[in-house]
């Protein structure tokens, strides 16, 4: 490796400059209502919005995935941030607030 750094420690370094929520399933009684309401709650701020799987939606720091699953009953949820642990922590918490309203 031209860092001198193993795979697992490169593979560490990359986790802690972009913490991720991992995949989280929720299964929703109407899913394309919430991604509605989550896309209107987030449009103003958003820097990009992609609809090219799901709906993904990018800001100065942090980042979300959210998608219909094509052979479950769920949406998917993946949150991410730059670095910022306590930020992703609380995107998510405010994502699944807004499904599950």
């Amino acid at each position: 490796c031209l860092k001198g750094q193993s795979l697992g420690e490169l593979v560490r370094d990359r986790m802690a400059a972009f913490p991720a929520s991992g995949e989280i399933n929720s299964r929703l009684a109407e899913p394309a209502a919430a991604i509605a309401r989550v896309e209107a709650h987030f449009a103003e701020e958003a820097q990009a919005v992609d609809r090219t799987d799901g709906l993904s939606m990018s800001f100065a720091d942090w980042r979300f995935n959210l998608r219909s699953s094509n052979t479950e009953p769920v949406v998917r949820l993946n949150v991410e941030s730059r670095g910022d642990i306590p930020l992703m922590e609380a995107r998510t918490r405010t994502l699944l607030a807004l499904l599950n309203q």
